[in-house]
């Protein structure tokens, strides 16, 4: 049995971060994309979720 592949990618709500978690979960690993801007993580990780993958938005307070 394989253990699930997870990563935790910090300032993920734009930019390079996002990018970052979108290439994660295109290459399998299930994400949490963690950010002080809860709106803009939500959006990543919806992303994420309606192209396949399988994310968590994060608010990092």
């Amino acid at each position: 049995m394989t253990s699930p592949r997870i990563a935790i990618v910090t300032g993920a709500a734009r930019g390079i971060g996002a990018a970052v978690a979108e290439r994660l979960a295109a290459d399998g690993l299930a994400v949490a994309v963690a950010d002080l801007d809860e709106r803009a993580c939500a959006e990543v990780a919806a992303r994420i979720d309606s192209a396949g993958g399988r994310a968590l938005a994060l608010l990092v307070p």
